[in-house]
């Protein structure tokens, strides 16, 4: 049975020092285990991430799906989490982190930035009516 896009994404982050292939190749990327709001099942999340103060930013994207993803719902559900986080260059750190919505000013200035310079983004925005979360994670 072939691995399917998350699995792989997961073994590539653990087998290279946190680095993973297409369509991830170079950027910083972060594992949030997190458990589900309902389940109460581990889970993990490879996401993009990006750096903004003292914090990282996760977009709740799903690729422009009409609904968010199970792993934003789970993190307002239980927002204290840990958090693989990769440089893109070799380096991965775990952190005890605590998950947080940003709110309207902040997210409106961080989601400005990530669409002018992460273009697939804005295609997202494009594709769904729902607003997209930005959720901000911070050390505990």
């Amino acid at each position: 049975m072939a691995e399917d896009f998350n699995t792989r994404v997961i073994r590539e982050f653990h087998e290279n020092d946190g680095r993973v292939g297409e369509p991830f190749t170079g950027l910083p990327m972060i594992l949030v285990h997190h458990v589900g709001a309902k389940s109460g099942a581990e889970r993990i999340a490879p996401l993009r991430w990006f750096a903004d103060g003292d914090r990282w930013v996760v977009v709740a994207s799903a690729a422009g799906a009409p609904r968010h993803p199970a792993w934003f719902h789970n993190l307002m559900a239980n927002p204290d989490v840990t958090a693989e986080i990769a440089d893109g260059e070799g380096g991965v750190e775990t952190v005890p982190v605590h998950a947080s919505e940003l709110d309207d000013a902040d997210r409106d200035r961080v989601w400005t930035w990530i669409k002018e310079n992460n273009g697939g983004f804005a295609d997202y925005e494009r594709k769904t009516d729902r607003r997209i979360p930005l959720v901000g994670l911070t050390r505990r």
